[in-house]
């Protein structure tokens, strides 16, 4: 037989390690989305089957929604009034300057509020959910309240799914207006629209679809936000390392399936 090189022997194992790595990889990407399916769904069957803590879901409403209102104020205000400004140089190419209230209404509401609010969201909030669960976990918390028969999904996961399906919806309207009144300023003491001009073009500019298919991203945004980070927190190992590391994850993974989720649904609805 004719001996390989071993130079071609090199390139050989250095393929194998490569796809060796790529399938580690892959099945641990499969993994954890199988898992965090299937925390999903023991989520929603508590949050179905048993009697809802008004109190504890109310407290994580506050904490996700009313704290998040400045700064999701910020970066809708912001973004409104840069989104205006950088269409009304392109408009003016066609004395279309009047237009800039129909390209930030229809921007905003159907897809700059809910996924910036959601992600403004899962930085501040989700980070929050993943190390308070994983502080909790590493200290053995959850292990005491399995020992009193207390399922911690129940007591510790659905007040928070449940609020953050609620607060990322409303969160979601407050940052639509607030977006149309940062155009509204640049449209009328930048571009010299009128009032009048800038909020009628608004209100014609917009169908009941471009509202509601933002509100049902978002009411899924604060799903995959709740759920990716309650799942992380739950997974927290090996202390205050273990639960830095479990609040990255969860802050990550929420951004990229925003994002994924995202593209899906605007796929989706344009078609029908």
């Amino acid at each position: 037989m004719p001996k390989i090189p071993l130079m071609q022997l090199r390139r050989i194992a250095d393929v194998q390690r490569w796809l060796g790595g790529f399938g580690r990889q892959t099945l641990d990407f499969l993994e954890s989305a199988g898992e965090i399916s299937i925390f999903f769904w023991r989520s929603l069957v508590a949050a179905t089957s048993t009697p809802l803590r008004w109190k504890a879901t109310l407290e994580q409403a506050y904490k996700i929604g009313v704290a998040s209102l400045p700064l999701v104020m910020l970066t809708s205000l912001f973004t409104g009034m840069v989104l205006a400004l950088q269409s009304s140089y392109q408009l003016r190419l066609f004395s279309a300057e009047q237009f800039t209230s129909d390209l930030v209404a229809l921007s905003t509401t159907r897809e700059l509020a809910p996924v910036l609010t959601a992600m403004m969201v899962a930085g501040r909030v989700g980070a929050a959910m993943a190390a308070e669960l994983g502080t909790m976990k590493v200290t053995e918390q959850m292990d005491a309240l399995k020992a009193l028969a207390t399922d911690p999904v129940r007591y510790l996961v659905v007040p928070r799914f449940l609020a953050s399906m609620a607060m990322l919806v409303l969160l979601t309207i407050y940052s639509d207006l607030v977006s149309i009144v940062g155009g509204y300023v640049v449209g009328v003491f930048k571009l010299g629209l009128s009032s009048y001009s800038y909020f009628n073009r608004t209100i014609h500019s917009l169908v009941l679809k471009d509202v509601y298919t933002g509100l049902i991203k978002a009411f899924v945004f604060g799903i995959v936000i709740s759920t990716v980070s309650c799942y992380y927190g739950f997974r927290a190992r090996g202390g205050a390392e273990g639960v830095g590391q479990a609040t990255t994850m969860a802050v990550v993974i929420s951004f990229i399936s925003i994002i994924v989720f995202d593209t899906f649904f605007t796929a989706f609805f344009f078609l029908i």
